[in-house]
């Protein structure tokens, strides 16, 4: 309970309490909170399964498939170099296109290069500021 209190408290610091703030005003806050506090590069990886693995992960997707798909497309389960954030960039790989900052990532097994949802990845270092920073912002969203 203490944790997620002072969660709450480091997320309100950084959004605001002003009721009249919109979710673009907020979104903005955590935009240049993150851009000015994230140590980059970092590594990390999906908090859960990509919208694409779901049918293979959850799913009754051929695990064959999935294998030969992942060679391709980016999985929770890779670890990434996370190399910078942008705004308003829309890739397949988002589950909230439109909505979400990019994350413009590096996987570490083939230096293959994906966006993915800032809300979607963490910091592998669950000690480090980075995890926390990406967790706030997550849970925020």
């Amino acid at each position: 309970m203490l944790q997620l209190d002072t969660q709450n408290i480091r997320i309100a610091e950084i959004v605001g309490e002003d009721e009249e703030s919109t979710f673009n005003d907020c979104l903005d806050k955590f935009y240049c909170n993150l851009a000015s506090s994230l140590q980059l590069p970092c590594d990390v990886t999906g908090i859960e399964d990509f919208h694409w693995e779901e049918y293979y992960v959850i799913g009754s997707g051929d695990p064959r498939e999935y294998l030969r798909l992942h060679k391709n497309q980016p999985s929770y389960t890779d670890i990434f170099e996370l190399l910078e954030i942008e705004k308003e960039i829309c890739s397949k790989w988002m589950m909230f296109q439109g909505e979400d900052f990019a994350g413009r990532v590096r996987r570490k097994s083939d230096d293959k290069e994906f966006y993915l949802g800032l809300s979607e990845i963490e910091a592998i270092d669950k000690k480090s500021m980075n995890y926390q920073l990406l967790n706030d912002y997550s849970v925020w969203f």
